[in-house]
């Protein structure tokens, strides 16, 4: 690729940049648009585009230090935002958060439902962890649910409103040491694809977004997930501000589909490519309750993969 292909894909990728931030402010301008796990990652970055297009964002997590700075943030960007602090785990907070929410700012146009908690351990690690399930739980699935009874009545009346789900690739095929993660994710995934038929007449649109990797503090425990290809926390929220101009059923990376139609067309070939998966691969230093700076590989991988993010360091300064 020459020179001049590359400049025409940057002026390309730029006009489509000014496209997007042009339709999503003519969709959440004025619109009041609630963004949970917005203290980092991929909520802190969707929450910032929101602000930037004139939507008065409610900002929600269970940190309240960096909710009020990425308020002052937005604010100082001259956008409108509020933070509301909860613990999305906790039924009387999450009540309390509605309450909050309907007497700041009135009915809710759009709901990102981002806030989660990601666990890989193996099965093996996990018979004394019933505690991890039930925690996954509340984050992913009774805790959102939760929300969306409690703001999902004010859309229908006005008929108008968007649930949006950041879910993961994962739950389109499974994947080894993920068991407690991905069926939660999974869980709340089927609850809007249940609702999907029933709200859409009241011109409530649902959105189930399947993010492939994305690079931010969630994952951080395991290591090698730093040497594999990923998105940003602002690529991963690009899709989900597109979405929230779009309004389609579901996002999903072309891989992922085609992952989840050879599961189901060839379950043996799939089934053996997730046991070597398995096999080939190990629980985080942090799943085993031990402090140490391997890999998540064989023995014979460790070497080599030390090496790659040794390069990865020295590139990135």
């Amino acid at each position: 690729m020459g020179e001049a292909d590359t400049v025409e894909e940057e002026v390309q990728a730029v006009g489509r940049s000014r496209d997007l931030e042009a339709d999503l402010r003519r969709v959440v301008a004025d619109s009041t648009v609630v963004v949970t796990g917005a203290s980092s990652g991929i909520g802190e970055a969707t929450a910032r585009r929101l602000g930037a297009a004139g939507a008065s964002t409610v900002l929600v997590a269970r940190s309240r230090e960096p909710l009020g700075a990425l308020q002052q943030e937005i604010e100082g960007a001259g956008g409108r935002a509020c933070s509301h602090p909860a613990d999305l785990s906790d039924p009387a907070a999450v009540a309390k958060l509605v309450e909050s929410i309907r007497q700041c700012h009135g009915d809710v146009d759009v709901l990102v439902n981002n806030a989660g908690h990601s666990i890989r351990r193996s099965i093996a690690l996990s018979y004394n962890r019933f505690h991890d399930f039930e925690r996954t739980i509340d984050v992913n699935y009774l805790g959102p649910v939760r929300l969306v009874l409690g703001l999902l009545p004010g859309m229908r009346a006005r008929r108008r409103g968007h649930v949006l789900n950041v879910s993961s690739l994962g739950v389109l095929f499974g994947a080894p040491r993920f068991s407690a993660y991905l069926a939660s994710k999974a869980a709340f995934e089927s609850f809007l694809r249940c609702i999907a038929p029933e709200v859409r007449g009241d011109g409530v649109a649902v959105t189930n977004i399947y993010m492939p990797l994305v690079h931010t503090p969630m994952v951080e425990a395991t290591r090698v997930y730093r040497l594999l290809p990923g998105l940003t926390a602002d690529e991963a929220a690009e899709r989900i501000c597109r979405a929230v101009v779009e309004r389609p059923r579901r996002v999903a990376p072309a891989l992922g589909l085609m992952g989840h139609l050879l599961a189901d067309a060839a379950p043996a070939p799939f089934d053996g490519l997730l046991r070597l998966t398995y096999r080939w691969s190990r629980d985080s230093s942090a799943a085993r309750g031990e402090d140490s700076d391997e890999m998540e590989a064989p023995a014979f991988a460790q070497g080599l993969l030390r090496r790659l993010e040794r390069l990865g360091g020295r590139r990135e300064r």
